[in-house]
């Protein structure tokens, strides 16, 4: 029970931090509800309230089911199976980047722990070395191409988003393996479960989200994708207003 615990604590980290930053932009902006970043803010409202009525009586009730039956290392296991499948992606936009050491890391991670990790079930690839990197998308090439991610956009059913990352969708699509399984039911099937997955690793964050909703998830949102873009790389620019306040 402690183990379990402490793995899907480390599992969380992540979005815990970007929730922690999120929390401390909102703070600072809560009186600002307007964002130059999102002009569409009338229909993304809207979106967004559809997407949460979807998520009340589906996914989420879905999510919650599938955690309460699932035993945490088969639970486990199907993460590590999704996560996996990911390297591909990342694999391809590391190369668009022009990245080939972290490419031939990603890669590498797919092969091992496709084959003796028993399509990823077991991370073997970490124990030989090849350690987890953050995720890449076709949005973020886009972004180091030097395309700007242009208005924020809240997608039905998929959320945030900008319009750079909405454009890059089709190319992700393409590069998951699950959207190649020629049988359609099995397809389906794996999408399915993926979309649970994601869904239940998200329940544990909810608690720490405050005041108006839809605004700390775009803060959140755009935080992460600043991060993400920049490889982890935080300007130092980003702190100079805090410099000078007294606390």
């Amino acid at each position: 029970m402690i183990d379990a615990c402490k793995h899907r604590t480390a599992r969380l980290n992540g979005l815990k931090a970007v929730v922690v930053i999120a929390s401390t932009v909102f703070a600072l902006s809560a009186s600002a509800q307007d964002s130059e970043n999102d002009p569409w803010e009338g229909f993304n409202r809207s979106v967004f309230s559809f997407n949460e009525g979807a998520d009340r009586i589906i996914a989420k009730p879905l999510a919650k089911g599938y955690r309460a039956i699932t035993p945490d290392p088969v639970e486990r296991s199907i993460s590590r199976v999704f996560s996996n499948l990911a390297e591909v992606r990342n694999v391809l936009n590391k190369l668009l980047q022009g990245k080939p050491g972290q490419a031939a890391n990603n890669g590498g991670r797919f092969l091992v722990n496709s084959t003796i990790g028993l399509l990823g079930i077991f991370d073997v690839a970490d124990k030989m070395g090849l350690s987890k990197t953050d995720s890449e998308d076709f949005g973020q090439t886009l972004a180091h191409w030097g395309l700007a991610p242009g208005p924020y956009v809240m997608l039905p059913f998929m959320g945030p988003s900008t319009l750079r990352g909405a454009v890059g969708l089709p190319v992700d699509s393409l590069a998951d393996p699950v959207t190649h399984i020629d049988d359609v039911p099995t397809r389906n099937s794996v999408l399915f479960m993926g979309l649970i997955d994601l869904r239940a690793s998200l329940l544990d964050t909810e608690g720490l989200i405050s005041g108006d909703k839809y605004i700390f998830i775009r803060e959140a949102y755009l935080q992460r994708r600043d991060y993400l873009i920049n490889d982890g790389m935080i300007e130092e620019d980003s702190f100079d207003d805090f410099e000078d306040e007294d606390y």
